[in-house]
């Protein structure tokens, strides 16, 4: 994730909601952040046909750095994309979202450090100076800290933290390396900042947290209850179930194309929507060469686990419950999610295959 303009935003938007046809359904997808090669699968969906063949007439809304949480809860956007973590502590909270494709299949969450600061394990972090995001997304550094067993100025409970927390909005430039010694980054996206910033990845430490046994999964497709339990949805003559399972049979038709064809998909689905995004807050003038890196380690969190075995879009079982097992051992959760948080079955229909043949 990274920060744009306004302008940018709105850029985005105009492109994305073009008017609906008269025999398609109009439906709203919330993005976690701005345009850019972290969503190419809906925007290739998009482009090439691949919701309208579904009957759907998607747009897609930009966010920034809020939650695509309320936005999907208030009505105001039909589906999301959001990260497990925020969505499992939203549903802890009461607000009713249900997970219903899992689109990456491996975390891109990095801690990065200049070589020059000294450290020799991400648990060596007492003392030091983190900086974090805000909006949920704090978490997957919240679990390396209580892993670490480490206390942080994050809990407000406690008085002499161990570790510093700087919560900075998604521009690495603004905090790294002055202000934090170690800075949250996505492998698809600040790493390439940070190497824009002068510093080559030969004078980085880069540490992925699934590495480090934190594999907290990303970007997934939600939506509600409501919706999936709506059986004339938007006076459609469809049910709720039958437009979530349109919406990932296209979305994951885009991500597949995009995958295979990522030079493709970043000079003609994503660079013409993607605004000031593009250049990664400034800190590479080639737009370009940002986007392909972005594409290029999208590629890898996709193409990984279930997807790898041939069943893309699919939340494995067991990589679920290590997710909220985590979770719950670091006191991000008090207990397991009910069992209405996940539902298989628009994935089921979208893509023909079972719970049972796809599990690890």
């Amino acid at each position: 994730m990274q920060r744009t303009s306004l302008a940018g935003a709105a850029l985005a938007c105009a492109v994305a909601a073009a008017p609906a046809a008269a025999d398609t359904v109009p439906i709203a997808l919330q993005l976690k952040w701005f345009p850019q090669a972290q969503f190419a699968g809906y925007f290739v969906a998009k482009d090439k046909g691949f919701y309208a063949e579904e009957g759907l007439d998607v747009t897609l809304l930009p966010i920034g750095d809020q939650s695509p949480i309320q936005t999907v809860v208030s009505g105001a956007a039909d589906f999301g994309t959001t990260w497990i973590a925020d969505l499992l502590a939203a549903r802890e909270k009461g607000l009713p979202v249900v997970h219903i494709a899992q689109v990456f299949q491996r975390s891109g969450f990095a801690m990065v450090a200049l070589k020059a600061t000294g450290l020799k394990d991400l648990c060596d972090l007492e003392g030091r100076s983190v900086g974090v995001w805000p909006s949920g997304n704090e978490y997957p550094a919240v679990a390396l800290f209580r892993k670490c067993g480490l206390t942080s100025s994050l809990d407000p409970t406690v008085s002499k933290p161990d570790v510093t927390a700087v919560t900075y909005p998604f521009d690495p430039a603004l905090v790294f390396p002055d202000r934090v010694d170690v800075v949250s980054a996505m492998i698809y996206n600040e790493v390439d900042q940070i190497v824009g910033l002068g510093y080559d990845l030969d004078k980085l430490d880069v540490w992925l947290l699934p590495d480090q046994g934190i594999n907290l999964l990303e970007d997934l497709i939600f939506t509600t209850e409501r919706v999936l339990a709506a059986e004339n949805y938007k006076g459609s003559g469809l049910s709720g179930r039958e437009i979530a399972t349109r919406l990932l049979r296209a979305s994951l038709k885009g991500w597949a194309y995009a995958v295979a064809h990522q030079e493709e998909t970043v000079e003609n689905h994503v660079l013409p929507v993607c605004g000031n995004t593009c250049m990664g807050s400034g800190t590479r003038a080639d737009a370009r060469a940002h986007q392909i890196w972005q594409m290029r380690e999208i590629a890898k969190l996709y193409a990984a686990g279930a997807t790898e075995r041939g069943c893309p879009g699919f939340l494995d079982p067991a990589a679920y419950a290590a997710s909220v097992q985590l979770l719950v051992d670091q006191r991000i959760l008090s207990e397991a999610p009910d069992a209405r948080t996940v539902d298989y079955g628009p994935w089921q229909e979208a893509t023909g295959k079972t719970v049972e043949a796809c599990r690890s």
